[in-house]
């Protein structure tokens, strides 16, 4: 991209300041680069990886510690203790790994999603694949001009957040353009 924007730099840190458009184009330069197809994880893709097979609200199962991944540690989830509060970013694989091998699925930094923003999964695709149609179109003033935006998802926790923000099932979401220093992204491959 010719180009880090991450406040947090660093060899195994994870991009961040990437906006939703940023990781799009990200995707299409990659895809374009190596011939192979490279997109952001639909909404229900993100979920099905991070649990990889558990039904608990951290695939590590019932609770969180900071000794497991990059949150704002001054808080607990459950009967968990307070722990480390970093205040930035981690390097990708200092915590453990889930059972199909991903790493940091929870914290470090909220990952994009391709779906747009749903209050609800009425209506969502049963097979796994990105609702890009509809969606919560929000009305805001932009650099004193107005214009419609659409909200897309946002899925992980981050360095900043609470141990219940990073659950399995937790979702959010922002504008596409916006960019922060807890905010990057995850991609997938399509093979053939």
């Amino acid at each position: 991209m010719g180009n880090n924007p991450s406040n947090f730099k660093g060899e195994k840190r994870p991009v961040e300041q990437v906006s939703w458009n940023n990781a799009v184009e990200f995707c299409k330069r990659l895809s374009q680069k190596t011939g192979r197809n490279y997109r952001l994880p639909s909404e229900a893709e993100w979920e099905y990886a991070c649990r990889a097979g558990t039904n608990t609200p951290f695939y590590f199962g019932e609770t969180i510690t900071t000794d497991l991944a990059n949150y704002y540690g001054n808080h607990t989830y459950a009967s968990a203790p307070k722990g480390q509060y970093r205040e930035k970013t981690t390097d990708v694989g200092s915590f453990p790994p889930n059972a199909f091998g991903l790493y940091d699925m929870y914290g470090n930094v909220w990952e994009w999603c391709q779906d747009h923003w749903h209050e609800n999964y009425q209506g969502a695709p049963t097979d796994g694949s990105a609702w890009l149609s509809g969606g919560n179109i929000i009305r805001r003033l932009l650099e004193g001009a107005s214009g419609n935006k659409n909200f897309r998802l946002l899925r992980g926790g981050s360095w900043g957040y609470y141990s219940r923000i990073c659950r399995s099932a937790l979702r959010n979401r922002d504008y596409p353009d916006v960019r922060y220093t807890n905010i990057g992204f995850r991609v997938v491959v399509i093979l053939a």
